[in-house]
């Protein structure tokens, strides 16, 4: 098993970093791989929608978001880890999952996916939401916890002392390596589930 990491925060031993060392650790008693990409500091532009992921599979800005997207397709799950940014996740992380989920063609099903938020105060719950619509969108079920993932501290460091965000991260990381062994089972046992071809409709009328 493996998960992929995508550290949405500029910030090198910032506090969403705390957070995910929290998760690393617990993986690792779990005997579940981690790869923690850093996004938050890289140079990533916004999807243009020019369409030529289309033809290739990859998007045209040759980047990191294609460097990940080859992590992604081999990965078990996904976390997606951001700071909160105006009630909102850090923009350049947006960009980047933007690119991710809508270039690369790859059958996403039955990953798992879970996003971390790590704020001051607010904001949390609502870029947690805004995280999760890509899971969702992509057959992708998403891992819980014992509360909302998220941790809070302002300065760097002080998310250390929010134990009950800690102690979120470690049951997340255990309930995602479970789904994900149980789900690897589950293949073994009864297959994927049946899938039909995308119904695309729209509301403009003719």
């Amino acid at each position: 098993m493996k998960v992929l990491i995508l550290n949405g925060s500029p910030r090198v031993g910032g506090n969403t970093s705390v957070a995910v060392e929290e998760l690393v650790k617990t993986f690792q008693e779990e005997n579940v791989e981690t790869e923690v990409v850093r996004v938050g500091n890289e140079n990533i532009r916004g999807c243009i929608a020019c369409g030529s992921c289309g033809a290739t599979g990859k998007c045209v800005f040759d980047d990191a978001v294609n460097e990940i997207a080859e992590k992604f397709k081999e990965a078990d799950g996904l976390i997606v880890a951001s700071p909160v940014y105006y009630a909102s996740a850090n923009a350049t992380l947006i960009a980047c999952l933007d690119r991710l989920f809508y270039s690369s063609h790859f059958d996403k099903s039955m990953k798992v996916g879970a996003s971390v938020v790590v704020a001051r105060r607010g904001g949390c719950s609502a870029t947690f939401d805004e995280l999760n619509k890509y899971f969702t969108i992509s057959n992708m079920p998403i891992a819980p916890s014992q509360y909302w993932n998220s941790v809070h501290g302002r300065e760097k460091g002080e998310a250390q002392r929010d134990l009950e965000g800690l102690q979120t991260m470690r049951v997340l990381a255990r309930n995602m390596s479970f789904l994900m062994k149980s789900i690897a089972l589950g293949k073994e046992k009864f297959g994927m589930p049946k899938q039909e071809e995308h119904a695309w409709t729209h509301f403009i009328s003719e």
